[in-house]
């Protein structure tokens, strides 16, 4: 029942911020990545492919995918890229499930879910204590230089390791690396399971992702805090 209130929530949503001739269409049209878990699949386990099932059959329109890999150059190939020989000079695809409310480079709806950035620690490794993020900032030089902890090459994350004199004791982490096999959560997920780092400050939902392909009580689970010039939580909406 919650289920249906919310996909019933966001059907209104929808209705509200695309235009009348989008909602007249046959098709659903979504761009979306195909290996791109939590948020969407090509076998349609993603949590963003179960919003876009639901509002196709709402809508009464057939669902219909354009893949891409959500990397550099995603929107230019799929939102913004013109289908070839058509008349009516559509594009390829006419949603995206999730971009930051606000974002420059589409129309977004009203935000539809609000998170925040966590700090992951895998237990038993000698991080149980660890019970706040400014802990690993007062860390003595002993266990700073056994501190394991990933580094992507942007977010909030990253700039917080800086401000805390962390980042030189970091592991780097692209965050598009363009590995066909692995998205950012799945490549997280195998190596902090491989010892190869013990935490990372990871967005929400692929903090999820980790979470549930592990036993309970395998992590330590700390939201970050949003202060003055430090923003971690963030609201999502469909472009």
């Amino acid at each position: 029942m919650v289920f249906r209130r919310f996909a019933a929530s966001i059907l209104s949503i929808l209705i509200l911020t695309v235009s009348s001739s989008a909602l007249a269409e046959e098709k659903f049209r979504v761009c979306a990545d195909p290996l791109n878990p939590p948020y969407s699949t090509k076998d349609g386990t993603g949590f963003e492919n179960e919003i876009a099932s639901l509002l196709a059959k709402k809508l009464g329109q057939e669902l219909e995918y354009t893949w891409f890999p959500q990397r550099i150059g995603f929107i230019r190939n799929t939102l913004t890229a013109e289908l070839p020989d058509d008349s009516n000079r559509r594009y390829k695809c006419d949603v995206i499930m999730g971009v930051p409310a606000g974002y420059e480079r589409t129309l977004t709806t009203i935000p539809y879910y609000h998170s925040t950035y966590v700090l992951l620690i895998a237990q038993n490794r000698g991080w149980d204590d660890i019970r706040s993020a400014g802990q690993l900032a007062e860390l003595d030089d002993d266990r700073r230089e056994k501190l394991r902890i990933a580094m992507f090459d942007r977010g909030p994350g990253t700039t917080w390791l800086k401000q805390n004199d962390l980042i030189d004791l970091a592991i780097p982490y692209q965050t598009m690396s363009g590995d066909s096999e692995n998205n950012t959560a799945m490549r997280i997920d195998k190596d902090i399971r491989a010892g190869k780092i013990d935490m990372v400050i990871l967005w929400g939902p692929m903090a999820g992702y980790v979470l549930s392909n592990a036993p309970e009580d395998s992590y330590i689970s700390i939201p970050m805090q949003s202060s003055p010039g430090m923003k971690f939580d963030f609201s999502i909406a469909m472009g």
